[in-house]
């Protein structure tokens, strides 16, 4: 039988180290207090399910790699990140104690012990119990808002606090930062300490209803994570929740969200719904607070368990809920915008691909381009009477026989925002645009090379062709553009693409052990990877468009080449394929006339301002938390925007507003680039009937 020693010291807190005679753990937790909160354990199966899915991994993963100390290296800092992003529970000294795992972890994974996994949770657990404490008790005196200081608005490349003090001074100036944010909105004091104490024990509540299966899928997905992205591990009650959020139909507000460390993040806003037809909520958008009615009363969901934040979210159709957001890109003293939606019944039959025209009148000449937005690439599934079933060629090939009988000149394929879908469903709709041939190449983790062709030998639409991508244009999205790039049929204009160029399977690990009373969960791993008919990925690299649109997206921070751990762009040889056009010439000329056309068109003016500002605030490391500097950099940012705003109606012939008043009549971001990639498609008409 192993002995175990407990010594006690007493040092800027209390320390406990627990050493186990004979083991491999020496384990340092510093709770600063006596606090009797019991620590969580894993349950007697998880060394079992751990070893599957190591096997599962080590067979099957399409990266054929060795879990040693290297790989070991990487899950540790993957686990500790995923609990300590901002780097405010952890002190260094912890992180040098638990330096101890670093090489170790492959060894436990491989013998199944988790309880290491289990011993850093805890720390971690004990460690935000105490600080939210300390944030409640800090919200018995109003802050002194007239003090020079500052706040550190992202830790997370940061060092470690290197004692409790320095991490509670940390704590002390973000929890200023929140009351101040709160302050600048008009809310008195008390109301102030109030929100602020809901946030924080919501926190604490959070924490506390963490459980065994909550901390094994966190500790798996480190794991699976340090392979690639797109590999994770569900727990039950996650694959649960999983397959009702992907039944057929709910009542709500059209959006897809998950937590991004204290926030609640939209993370795809579904076509038809209320978020959607709002045209304010936007992709990576942060929820801070629900609101139910024209009048109820806002709950701070800051902290909140996503699962929570839904319930709130979601109702009756017809009824109203309003949210408070932080916009994508908004600084740590923005005031949240509020959004008010009405619920509705989201049937994901209706996310069909749908058209539009669009009227363009260039030097007294008209063009109508068609436009056929795909939201997402789906098939098999029934209408509402089951009589027939639905699929993204099929909708896209009425869409282009109604436009042609509408007499547009040309039509543009809108992908963008579109996550991709069905893989049978891009190749057939590269179909619609080539006679025959390959659409794609995927290479298995055996590495055998699997071509798709496309299915029917006929032309559909031979007419000028625009694809329109953005950065959220991914997987499918891209097996569509690029196919159609490689083959010269069309013009590609946006945003360089998303990068997610790897296949993944589901598997049950219940299968496994058919027999079990226990209750696995499943494994989603990366088997293949996409690869174009030229031989290169579109993993990692995506798809670069022929005409770029202005952006503000940094590849460095949004898409795949900004995960940790991605798969690396590569390529194989190039299939047999003959391209239908050649348009290297002409693509010189549609972007000179494109870039000479923004130059001198005040919507880009705007877009490019807004790029400009984006930047400056996303490039901003501290704001001050002294009120009457945040008020008068709120004031100045408020006439900034109202100034720019009305110089943008005045060259466009609007009417210029008055101070406080809302814009109704601006044209959207979204509908300008439209515009204008309707402009290069009647450029591209134009240079081809010469």
């Amino acid at each position: 039988m192993k002995k175990i020693f407990i010594f006690l010291l007493l040092s800027a807190g209390i320390f406990l180290f627990i050493a186990v005679e004979g083991s491999h753990r020496t384990l340092r937790s510093d709770i600063f207090s006596k606090d009797t909160l019991s620590n969580i354990s894993p349950k007697d199966y998880f060394s079992t399910e751990s070893q599957l899915v190591n096997t599962i991994l080590t067979r099957y993963h399409y990266r054929k790699f060795k879990l040693n100390d290297s790989l070991s290296s990487v899950v540790f800092d993957r686990y500790i990140e995923s609990l300590d992003h901002s780097r405010s529970y952890f002190l260094e000294s912890d992180i040098k104690s638990l330096e101890n795992y670093r090489y170790k972890i492959d060894d436990f994974i491989m013998e199944g012990d988790v309880v290491p996994a289990f011993d850093i949770f805890n720390v971690y657990r004990h460690r935000l119990i105490y600080i939210m404490k300390y944030a409640d008790s800090l919200l018995n005196k109003e802050f002194d808002f007239t003090i020079d200081e500052n706040f550190e608005i992202d830790r997370s490349k940061s060092p470690w606090p290197k004692s409790e003090g320095e991490l509670l001074e940390i704590w002390r100036k973000r929890i200023k930062n929140d009351a101040l944010n709160l302050k600048l909105t008009g809310k008195e004091w008390p109301d102030i300490s109030e929100t602020l104490r809901k946030r924080y024990n919501n926190l604490r509540k959070a924490v506390l209803q963490y459980n065994s299966d909550d901390v094994f899928q966190l500790y798996m997905n480190a794991y699976t994570s340090a392979l690639d992205p797109h590999s994770n591990y569900l727990s039950p009650i996650t694959f649960d929740n999983f397959n009702i959020d992907m039944s057929l139909s709910f009542e709500g507000i059209g959006a897809t969200l998950q937590n991004d460390e204290d926030y609640t993040k939209i993370v795809e806003i579904i076509p038809g719904g209320p978020a959607s037809r709002s045209g304010i909520l936007k992709v990576n958008d942060r929820i801070v607070s629900v609101a139910q009615g024209e009048d109820g009363e806002f709950i701070d969901v800051i902290g909140w368990r996503i699962n929570d934040v839904v319930k709130l979210i979601r109702g009756p159709k017809g009824t109203v809920v309003r949210l408070q957001i932080l916009p994508e890109g908004a600084g740590a003293d923005f005031i949240p915008i509020v959004v008010s939606l009405v619920r509705d019944k989201i049937i994901l039959e209706e996310q069909a691909a749908n058209k539009s025209v669009l009227e363009l009148t260039r030097d007294d000449k008209s063009y109508r381009i068609g436009v056929i937005k795909i939201p997402k690439f789906y098939t098999s599934f029934n209408s509402k009477d089951q009589s027939e079933t639905k699929s993204t060629t099929k909708d896209v090939k009425k869409l282009i026989k109604e436009l042609q009988q509408e007499n547009v000149d040309g039509i543009i394929i809108d992908l963008r925002n579109d996550g991709g879908g069905a893989l049978s469903e891009a190749i057939e709709l590269t179909g619609l645009f080539i006679k025959d041939g390959p659409v794609v190449q995927v290479r298995n983790s055996d590495g055998s090379i699997e071509i798709g062709d496309d299915p029917d030998p006929k032309l559909f639409y031979d007419g000028p062709l625009v694809v329109l991508v953005n950065r959220f244009s991914a997987s499918a999205s891209e097996i569509f553009s690029g196919a159609i790039q490689d083959y010269g049929r069309g013009i590609i204009v946006g945003e360089k693409t998303f990068g997610k160029g790897t296949v993944q399977n589901l598997l049950d690990l219940n299968r496994m052990i058919p027999n079990s009373e226990n209750k696995f969960g499943q494994i989603k791993l990366t088997v293949a990877k996409y690869y174009r008919i030229n031989g290169g990925s579109t993993q990692n690299l995506g798809v670069i468009p022929d005409i770029q649109l202005p952006t503000a997206f940094n590849h460095d921070e949004f898409g795949e080449s900004s995960e940790k751990n991605a798969l690396p762009w590569d390529q194989i040889n190039p299939t047999d394929y003959q391209k239908v056009g050649n348009l290297s010439s002409v693509i010189p000329e549609l972007r000179e006339r494109h870039l000479s056309r923004i130059e001198k068109n005040a919507e880009f003016d705007y877009i490019f301002e807004q790029i400009e500002e984006y930047n400056a605030n996303r490039d901003r490391k501290f704001i001050s938390l002294n009120e009457d500097i945040r008020k008068k950099e709120k004031e100045a940012e408020e006439e900034k925007t109202f100034q720019r705003e009305n110089l943008r109606r005045e060259k466009l012939g609007l009417k210029l507003l008055e101070k406080g008043e809302i814009p109704k009549d601006s044209p959207d971001n979204d509908d300008i680039l439209l515009k204008e990639t309707g402009n290069i498609l009647a450029d591209f008409i134009e240079l081809e009937i010469k």
